[in-house]
């Protein structure tokens, strides 16, 4: 396959704006790909919160002179303003409220994309998702590889899209690039005849704790609008109604986790829980991280690998073959092209060089000015989303009598199992 890209990327203003946000502590070499993929397909505009590798100066240098990048810095003032938001006094997200790890982490997203909804709103832009930087959205159906295009489809009643995920499933254990190396996918349980979900469930799940590794109830978009709020990482919700939405039957957001062997040492290095079962129930949502985290806290490297081997490397051809014939897996191939090609094209190193060549321009205290700016004014009982103090008072007061009525937030979850789907049939 075959991709032209223009060193330039000079999108022309479309009829549909689409925003991404997302939290990360990446470096360059993974969000540079993932930021101009997604320009590609028709984002505009990414609201990113940094910390770690990701806010250090020679990467937020680049990204900051991108085009529609806004780059919010975990500063002090960051964190007093979330720690003022309404979300701490709301009954939808309290479940994760005070625990670590992984739990801490989903907080900190929603509080993340609470803010982001301003920044959105403020920009003008029609759709916002939140992404992490380890997942690629992946426009099937349209009528071109275009999400713009496929959103505009989007009946006008819609308020909120739902994308399936697919999970990265490797095929070596030396992946350095997931991007452009990883090729096969599985697919989604709502991608997939019942007959076949069921039928190949164990070959498909090889041992492990759960169908996917990680979360399978996939990422969403919703149209920037009046009183529009987080329901966790996965899910948009609204204070005042329930989203109309719908689940895309071909496009899916692509993950790619534990792709890499060094997934398992960093995701243990970010986590300072015991690696006992009991305590990993406490730091860690899903299953399989917390199996994973064990291992990584406790088996020698070589343990590690084989480990790995077995749980994650798709090393069997046969086995492959079957589930690539079956639909369970599946070859996607576009966003590799994609992201070869722009890289090819010398588009993200000409991204680095442009950097260096505007800092040399810049005062030294420009970077202090553009952590201060691109904050949202939002303060618990305060928000631009609402227009005046009266219209914001008899808001409150109907937000306040729908608390106790509001569903909990979306955690990452697995995909279905034996037990919950018979269950469920006989019920």
């Amino acid at each position: 396959m075959f991709v032209q890209v223009d060193k330039t990327l000079n999108i022309m203003p479309l009829p549909c704006k689409i925003c991404i946000t997302g939290s990360t502590s990446a470096g360059l070499h993974q969000i540079l790909p993932w930021l101009y993929y997604h320009k590609v397909i028709g984002v505009s505009h990414f609201f990113l919160f940094v910390e770690g590798e990701a806010a250090k100066p020679a990467v937020t240098s680049v990204l900051e002179s991108i085009r529609g990048v806004k780059i919010i810095y975990r500063t002090k003032e960051l964190k007093e303003r979330q720690d003022k938001s309404r979300i701490w006094n709301e009954t939808w997200l309290g479940g994760f409220f005070y625990k670590p790890c992984n739990y801490e982490l989903f907080v900190k997203q929603s509080l993340n994309m609470e803010m982001a909804i301003i920044m959105a709103r403020d920009a003008g832009m029609d759709w916002i998702i939140h992404l992490d930087t380890d997942e690629l959205i992946h426009p099937a159906g349209a009528r071109e590889y275009s999400l713009r295009r496929l959103l505009l489809d989007v009946p006008d009643n819609v308020d909120m899209v739902i994308f399936p995920n697919y999970e990265s499933s490797i095929e070596r254990d030396d992946i350095k690039d997931p991007f452009t190396e990883v090729s096969m996918f599985k697919k989604n349980y709502d991608h997939l005849p019942k007959d076949t979900y069921f039928g190949l469930y164990k070959e498909a799940t090889r041992g492990n704790p759960n169908y996917f590794l990680t979360y399978g109830n996939g990422k969403s978009a919703a149209r920037v609008q009046e009183h529009l709020r987080p329901n966790g990482a996965h899910r948009w919700h609204n204070y005042m109604k329930t989203p109309n939405e719908i689940k895309l039957e071909e496009a899916a957001i692509l993950h790619y986790t534990y792709t890499k062997f060094s997934d398992l040492t960093s995701r243990r290095d970010r986590c300072g829980c015991k690696p006992t079962k009991e305590d990993v129930k406490r730091c860690f949502i899903l299953e399989f991280d917390r199996l994973a985290f064990i291992i990584a806290s406790t088996a020698t490297e070589e343990e590690m690998r084989n480990w790995y081997r077995e749980h994650v490397v798709w090393t069997d051809k046969d086995t492959n073959l079957k589930l690539l014939r079956k639909g369970v897996l599946t070859r996607i191939y576009a966003p590799m092209a994609i992201i070869r090609g722009l890289k090819e094209s010398g588009v993200f190193t000409s991204a680095v060089t442009s950097a260096k060549a505007q800092s040399k321009t810049k005062s030294s205290n420009m970077g202090l000015e553009n952590k201060e700016s691109i904050l949202p004014n939002v303060t618990a009982g305060q928000s631009t989303l609402e227009g005046g103090h009266e219209k914001l008072q008899a808001t409150v007061r109907k937000i306040l009598e729908m608390v106790d009525a509001q569903e909990e937030a979306m955690p990452p979850m697995s995909p279905p199992g034996f037990v919950e789907l018979i269950e469920s049939a006989l019920s």
